[in-house]
């Protein structure tokens, strides 16, 4: 496979974790490392049923990655992550020598890999990030509104249900 394949087939994986997120109630985000053509971690959004602030796609996948690898740093990993960064995340992909961060939607309100922040490039720290975005954004960002619009309808049922 060459790299542009590689890199759609990567990026379909993390939308089936992001898949999961959505199915435990959580936004739908998933993330997977990849190293020498293989996973090395992979998380999807779990903030809610793990009662973590932390508990990021990336943030899971980076954790999932240590485990399987006994180490704290991916030097050559690729990151393929359904949403943008944010800054915790991206911090910790620098501090986990990440070589390179793949995503689909842009995060207007957080991103950290370009959108609001520069953290992944930023030429304040010693290591920085090669960064591509888009890949199959369109499907990342439906499956984003979709769930936030569901969410919207539910609260504004459970609002009118609760005036009754």
């Amino acid at each position: 496979m060459s790299g542009a394949l590689d890199d759609h087939r990567w990026m379909r994986h993390a939308l089936e974790l992001a898949h999961r997120a959505q199915g435990e109630g959580e936004v739908p985000v998933g993330a997977v490392l990849v190293m020498d053509g293989k996973v090395i971690g992979e998380g999807w959004n779990r903030n809610i049923v793990l009662n973590d602030p932390s508990a990021h796609a990336e943030i899971l996948a980076l954790r999932d990655a240590g485990a399987r690898l006994v180490n704290y740093r991916f030097p050559g990993a690729t990151l393929y992550a359904t949403l943008e960064p944010c800054a915790m995340c991206a911090m910790a992909l620098v501090h986990a020598r990440v070589a390179r961060v793949v995503f689909a939607a842009d995060d207007p309100k957080t991103g950290a890999a370009g959108s609001v922040f520069d953290t992944l490039v930023s030429e304040r720290h010693n290591h920085r990030i090669d960064v591509e975005r888009g890949l199959l954004a369109n499907a990342s960002a439906t499956l984003l509104r979709e769930f936030f619009r569901a969410r919207r309808q539910r609260q504004s049922m459970a609002r009118r249900k609760s005036r009754s």
